[in-house]
Order: structure tokens, then sequence, then C-alpha cells
């Protein structure tokens, strides 16, 4: 013996008005954004700073007088897709020195000569 709704005599209308399930959504919608969005900033600070400690270290080896170091994320080109290390020297503006990689880390330090 089985029980259906009509025999309880429940109506074909739904069980929340349209305004309150709204409402409902956005209040879910809102909350999920307030669950994900501080890791997704955390991340991106994270990612920031790692990268440009990584950056100072590679200038420090690669072009130790340089006036500015900078670290930037970029999604152009294949080969250099991630973070990338760039100084400030003398009469040049943005020399590249250094890729990080998509998860900013420490940089693989290789000799410039043979020796």
């Amino acid at each position: 013996m089985s029980l259906d709704a009509e025999e309880f005599g429940e109506s074909e209308r739904p069980l929340y008005s349209r305004k309150r399930r709204r409402l409902m959504q956005i209040v879910v919608s809102v909350a999920i954004l307030a669950l994900v969005l501080p890791g997704v900033l955390i991340t991106w600070v994270t990612q920031v700073q790692t990268a440009q400690y990584a950056c100072n270290i590679a200038a420090a080896y690669y072009a130790p007088g340089a006036r500015g170091v900078t670290a930037s994320f970029e999604l152009g080109n294949s080969d250099v897709l991630g973070w990338n290390c760039y100084v400030e020297i003398d009469g040049q503006d943005d020399f590249f020195i250094a890729h990080l990689g998509v998860i900013p880390g420490a940089p693989r330090l290789v000799p410039l000569t043979g020796s």
C-alpha cells in the first residue's frame, strides 16, 4: 500500500513563493562567495609575495647592480607562461632575467659563464 500526495489533499502549488526562493538563491550565492573569496585572495597574495622574494634572489645573482626588481604574471607565450622576473638596469627598462613558473618558487640559478 502506497500513499500519494493526492490522498492528503495537497495542492499543486510550490512549497515556497517565487520571491522567497529568489531570496534564498541570493543568500546561498553570497554565502558561497564569502567562503571561496578569502581562499582565492590569500592564495594570490601568497603567490605575489613568493614571486617577489624569488625575483629578489634571482636579481641578486644575475644583476646585482639593478635599480629595480619586478615579478609579474604573464599569460602570453607558452615558453614564459607564469611568473617572470624583470630588472631595471641603467638605460633599459624591464630586462628579463628569470622564469619562476606558474607556481612561483626558488629560481634555478644557472651560472652565466662556463667556469
